[in-house]
């Protein structure tokens, strides 16, 4: 179906990028691009759809579909509570204004918290499931130290994006990848949405939820991750069953990206055996 098509009841284009109309009204803008299996790629907090530009390539092989979150992008930008349930209800009205019934999902960071609540809500809206960096949430996730904490708040604008920048990727590959980084935050966010953004994420919880996931599931993680600490990715595989457990050596919070030449191949492998679970 082309984008700007629409099975629900409000969508079109704004600016010639297309949107539908959430059930409380709220515009979200989504893209579509390649033909095949339909994939939905799900970013992380308080960043929009330019979060996967620098590997969205690899799926070629799909029809990969993306949204700016709620607060994000050209997506309304309502000063309401968000929450990862909420989003994930947000996934699904996207798939039908795409005209998609079924599609793999892969979430990372706090997309991948939504990614569990759209298999949990929607399992049959759930081919394969990919769990990337990411936690079960609340009290039985591990959350990352103080120090991560204090780093990510320091009143000097320059050095708090530094710390970011540090905690998704290596030196070695900030030494040669000057950027535009897309990992970062969408720098046109108003502070409300970035705080909402925040609360969401913090209060994602779905431990009871995990177990009644039906969807094949791929957890990912990188070893060197503290941003989103590795330990959180035995924890999903344990809950979810039948979950497959993946790490990736020396990888931190954007091992997508960074890591890419493992990540792709690792996660395209993954959907191609679970890709007849689509029809």
């Amino acid at each position: 179906m082309p984008p700007g098509s629409c099975h629900v009841t409000v969508c079109g284009t704004i600016g010639g990028v297309p949107y539908t109309t959430t059930a409380d009204g709220v515009k979200l803008s989504y893209q579509v691009r390649g033909d095949g299996p339909p994939l939905v790629l799900l970013q992380g907090q308080a960043n929009d759809h330019r979060w996967w530009d620098p590997v969205r390539a690899d799926f070629g092989a799909y029809q990969s579909i993306t949204f700016d979150w709620r607060g994000t992008g050209d997506s309304d930008k309502p000063d309401v509570p968000y929450t990862t349930r909420g989003f994930a209800a947000d996934v699904a009205a996207v798939l039908d204004a795409v005209g998609v019934g079924r599609a793999h999902v892969y979430g990372t960071s706090m997309g991948g918290r939504v990614a569990q609540w759209v298999a949990a809500d929607h399992p049959a809206r759930v081919g394969g499931l990919v769990l990337g960096c990411t936690s079960p949430g609340g009290v039985h996730g591990v959350e990352r130290s103080n120090d991560v904490r204090k780093s990510l708040v320091q009143p000097d604008r320059e050095a708090a994006r530094r710390a970011v920048l540090e905690l998704m990727y290596t030196p070695g590959w900030l030494a040669t990848h000057p950027g535009p980084h897309y990992t970062t935050g969408d720098p046109r966010m108003p502070a409300h949405a970035r705080r909402r953004h925040l609360a969401a994420s913090a209060g994602h919880d779905a431990w009871d939820a995990l177990p009644g996931i039906a969807a094949p599931t791929l957890i990912v993680h990188g070893t060197d991750d503290v941003f989103n600490p590795a330990a959180n990715a035995p924890l999903l595989a344990e809950r979810i069953p039948g979950a497959e457990l993946r790490l990736i050596e020396g990888a931190r919070h954007a091992y997508f990206e960074e890591f890419r030449e493992v990540a792709s191949p690792m996660v395209l492998e993954f959907l191609a055996g679970v890709s007849p679970l689509l029809g």
